[in-house]
C-alpha cells in the first residue's frame, strides 16, 4: 500500500475507498511500488522541457534519458493487453521547435511497444506566434504492449454527420448505412484546452481536460481496471478513471497539485465536481447560445 499524506483532504480521498492511490513524490519511487503487469492504461503528459514553473529545463539528451527511465518502469507495470498514451507537444530551442513525439518514438519501440495511433489533439486557444504560425495541437502517442489489446470503440463513438443516411440501392436498400451508435471519432480530436474560463480550471498552468482522458479510459480499459498517471498534476486522469468505474493511480512532485487532485476527488465522491461533458459542441459565437446544449 502506498503511503498517505498528512493533508486531511488527501487522507479523505485515499481513505474513502481503495480505488485511488496517489502520492507526492518522484514517479520512479511511486512506480517502484506498483506490481508488474498490473496496470491496464498508462496515460500522462510529461513536462515538455521548456522551463515551465513546475519543471527544470535540461539538455535534450538528459531529458530523453530521464523519460526513458520512467517509460521503462511504465512498460514493466503495464498488463500484456494494456496501452500507454503519452501526450506531448513541442520542445522549443532558440526559436526552433522539436516535436517530442518524434524524439521519444524510438524509446517506446526499444521496449517492443507497437504504435497504434498518433492522435492529434486540436484546440483553439493558446499563445499567439509572432515568428511562426501559432501552435494549436499536441500529439498523443498510443502504444500497446502486444498484438492483442483492449479496444472498445462503441463507448467513444461520436454523432454521425448524416445519422439518417440509408442505402439507396442493392440488397440493403432502405436500411441505415451508418452505425446507429455513431461513427469512429478518428485520430484528430477537437477538444477545448483548459484555459481561464474553463469549468475545470485550477492553478495548474497546463491542465488535462477530463474529456480528453475519458475517451482513452473508455476505449482502452474496462471497469475496475487500473489507470496510472506518473505525471499526475492536478489529477484529471484519476478523475476520468473514477468517473467510469476504474481505479486511479498517480503521483506528482508538487505537493500543491496533489492536494488539489485530492480535493477534486473528494468533490467527485460528493457529487459536486464540475467537468465539461464529453462530446459537448464547441462554442460557436455565430449560433444561438453558442451552439451549446442548454
Amino acid at each position: 500500500m502506498l503511503a498517505s499524506a498528512p493533508n486531511r483532504q488527501w487522507q479523505n480521498a485515499l481513505g474513502s475507498h481503495d480505488r485511488v492511490k496517489m502520492l507526492a513524490c518522484d514517479n520512479l519511487r511511486f512506480l517502484g511500488d506498483v506490481a508488474d503487469e498490473s496496470v491496464q492504461l498508462v496515460v500522462t503528459s510529461p513536462p515538455y522541457n521548456i522551463g515551465k514553473a513546475y519543471e527544470k529545463s535540461t539538455p535534450l539528451e538528459q531529458y530523453v534519458r530521464e523519460q526513458s527511465q520512467v517509460i521503462e518502469e511504465c512498460v514493466r507495470v503495464l498488463s500484456p493487453r494494456g496501452s500507454i498514451c503519452w501526450q506531448v507537444g513541442n520542445h522549443v530551442l532558440d526559436g526552433e521547435i522539436i516535436p517530442l513525439d518524434i524524439l521519444l518514438f524510438d524509446v517506446f519501440r526499444k521496449h517492443g511497444l507497437k504504435l497504434r495511433n498518433r492522435i492529434i489533439w486540436h484546440f483553439e486557444h493558446g499563445l499567439h506566434g509572432s515568428k511562426r504560425l501559432s501552435g494549436r495541437y499536441e500529439t498523443i502517442m498510443w502504444f500497446t504492449k502486444g498484438g492483442e489489446y483492449t479496444f472498445n470503440l462503441d463507448p467513444i463513438r461520436v454523432p454521425s454527420k448524416y445519422p439518417g443516411k440509408k442505402y439507396y440501392k442493392g440488397p440493403k436498400r432502405g436500411q441505415l448505412s451508418c452505425n446507429p451508435l455513431g461513427k469512429n471519432p478518428g485520430d484528430v480530436w477537437v477538444i477545448p484546452n483548459v484555459k481561464f474560463n474553463h469549468v475545470e480550471k485550477t492553478q495548474h498552468p497546463c491542465q488535462f481536460p477530463v474529456e480528453l482522458i475519458e475517451r482513452l479510459v473508455l476505449s482502452l480499459t474496462n471497469v475496475d481496471d487500473i489507470v496510472l498517471d506518473p505525471y499526475m498534476g492536478v489529477g484529471s486522469s484519476l478523475v476520468a478513471a473514477l468517473l467510469h468505474g476504474r481505479k486511479g493511480y498517480g503521483c506528482d512532485i508538487v505537493d500543491e497539485y496533489v492536494e488539489i487532485a485530492a480535493k477534486r476527488i473528494d468533490d467527485l465522491n460528493s457529487g459536486v465536481l464540475r467537468t465539461r461533458p464529453m462530446n459537448r459542441p464547441i462554442y460557436d459565437p455565430t449560433r444561438p447560445n453558442g451552439g451549446q446544449k442548454a
